[in-house]
C-alpha cells in the first residue's frame, strides 16, 4: 500500500542529511563529553557550538542566546517557571504574587505549566480567543496588572495553524516592562522567524518539528533576561541548563536548522499551494465540511477541517487503513476523552470538536499525495456518515 503522511505537526521524518551529520557523534570518534578538555571532548564541544550557531541563524539570534534543552516542553517550562522564579527573587520576598498572562489555545506544555504555577500561588489570566483562532492584542494589554511578570503567547497554533500577532504583543509587553515568551515550536522551519523583529525575550524551539531528531530543543533567551534554571547540577549551557549535552542530537538540530534556512520561502509557497489543493478538493467533494480559520493568517502547511457527523478518532483509524496518516489534533493529547481545548476555546461544541481532523503537510509531500488524499477522504467520510444514526435522521428530514 502506498502511504501518505499528513501529520507533520506531530513530528517530521528525520532528514537524511541530518542523520549523516549525526552519525560521527553516535558511532565514531565524536562520542566525547563536551565538557572534557581532551581531544574527544573538544571535538564534541566544537560540534556543539557549531550547531548552536546554526540554530541561532535560523531565528536571527546570537549563539550565546541559545540554550539547548530536551525539547519544546522543557523550553516552555523553563521559560515560565524560570521567569516567575526570577521575578519572585527580584521582589525580595515581597508579599505580592506574580501574575502570568497566556491564552486559552496554548500548547499543554504552557497551559499545564501555568496551572502548576497557579497551584503555587501565581495568578494566571487565560485570555480567550475567538473563532478566528487569533488572540486580540488589546485583550492581552487589558489583562496586564502591576504584578504581571510574564506574557506567554504562542507564535502559531499547532492544531489550527493560526499565526498570532506576536510582534504587536511584544511591543505591548515592552511598553509595560514585562518579559514576553513565545512558543515557536510549530513555526520554525515553516515560516521565517526573526527574534529581533519580533522583539521577544524568550522563544521555544524543537528539532523534531523541522526534520531533526526527537529529544532535543532550544530556548532562545535574550541577553539580559532574568531567568532561574529548572534544574541544578553542572555549569553546562552557561548555567542555564545542567547535564551532559546530547551532542549527536544537537548536531542533528543544527543541521536541520541549516536545511530549514535553505529555500524556506520557496518551500513554504509550494506547500501552501498543496494545502490549497487539498482543501479545495475536499470542499468540492464533501458536503458539510468546514475549514477552520481559513481567513486568518495560517502556517502554510496546516489545515483543520470539520466533517459534521463524523467521529474524529474513527476517521483517523479508517483513513490509516487506506494509507492516509492524519490526526484529530495534538499528538500529545491522543487518546484523551475530552475534546480539543483549542477547538473548544474558539467556540466549538463537543460534537464539532470531535468531528475535526488536522492535516499537516511536509517537504516530502507531492501533488500525487494530495490527489490520493482527496480520493481517500470522501470515501472515509461517506462510510462513517452511513453508520451515523444522527446523519441519517437529518438527511431524511431534509
Amino acid at each position: 500500500m502506498r502511504r501518505i503522511y499528513l501529520d507533520n505537526n506531530a513530528t517530521t521524518p528525520l532528514a537524511p542529511e541530518v542523520f549523516e551529520a549525526m552519525k560521527p557523534y553516535l558511532i565514531d570518534e565524536g562520542f566525547g563529553n563536551a565538557s572534557s578538555i581532551h581531544w574527544y571532548g573538544q571535538r564534541a564541544k566544537a560540534a556543539l557550538e557549531e550547531a548552536r550557531e546554526s540554530v541561532a541563524r535560523l531565528i536571527n539570534a546570537q549563539a550565546s542566546e541559545i540554550v539547548f534543552t530536551s525539547g519544546g516542553t522543557e523550553s516552555d517550562n523553563t521559560a515560565l517557571f524560570g521567569v516567575v522564579a526570577a521575578a519572585a527573587a527580584d521582589s525580595h520576598g515581597a508579599d505580592r504574587p506574580a501574575h502570568l498572562i497566556t491564552t486559552t489555545i496554548e500548547h499543554h506544555a504552557v497551559l499545564y505549566a501555568a496551572q502548576a504555577l497557579e497551584a503555587r500561588g501565581v495568578r494566571v489570566t487565560y485570555v480567550p480567543v475567538g473563532s478566528s483562532g487569533v488572540v486580540d492584542p488589546g485583550d492581552i494589554e487589558r489583562a496586564i496588572t502591576p504584578e504581571t511578570a510574564l506574557i506567554s503567547v504562542m507564535h502559531s497554533n499547532n492544531e489550527l495553524g493560526s499565526i498570532q500577532p506576536v510582534e504587536e504583543i511584544s511591543r505591548i509587553a515592552r511598553e509595560h516592562g514585562i518579559v514576553f515568551h513565545t512558543d515557536a515550536v510549530q513555526s520554525a522551519g515553516k515560516i521565517p522567524i526573526d527574534v529581533k523583529k519580533l522583539g521577544v525575550h524568550l522563544l521555544s524551539l524543537s528539532a523534531h518539528k523541522l526534520y531533526g531528531p526527537k529529544g532535543v530543543g532550544a530556548l532562545y533567551i535574550r541577553k539580559g533576561t532574568s531567568l532561574r534554571p529548572l534544574m541544578y547540577g553542572g555549569h553546562h549551557e552557561r548555567d542555564r541548563r545542567p547535564g551532559t549535552e546530547n551532542v549527536s542530537g544537537i548536531v542533528g538540530f543544527g543541521r536541520a536548522a541549516e536545511l530549514a534556512i535553505q529555500g524556506l520561502c520557496d518551500e513554504s509557497h509550494r506547500i501552501a499551494a498543496l494545502r490549497g489543493r487539498l482543501e479545495e478538493g475536499i470542499l468540492q467533494q464533501v458536503s458539510d465540511a468546514t475549514v477552520h480559520c481559513s481567513r486568518s493568517p495560517r502556517l502554510p502547511n496546516t489545515s483543520s477541517i470539520r466533517f459534521d457527523h463524523v467521529e474524529g478518532e474513527g476517521f483517523v483509524i479508517a483513513a490509516d487503513l487506506l494509507g492516509l496518516a492524519c490526526s484529530t489534533g495534538a499528538a500529545c493529547s491522543s487518546g484523551s476523552l475530552e475534546p480539543s481545548h483549542v477547538l473548544s476555546a474558539i467556540g466549538m461544541s463537543k460534537e464539532q470538536a470531535r468531528s475535526t481532523i488536522r492535516f499537516s503537510l511536509g517537504r516530502h509531500n507531492t501533488e500525487d499525495d494530495i490527489h490520493q488524499a482527496v480520493e481517500i477522504i470522501p470515501q472515509v467520510v461517506e462510510r462513517l456518515r452511513s453508520l451515523s444514526p444522527h446523519y441519517k435522521k437529518e438527511a431524511v428530514s431534509l
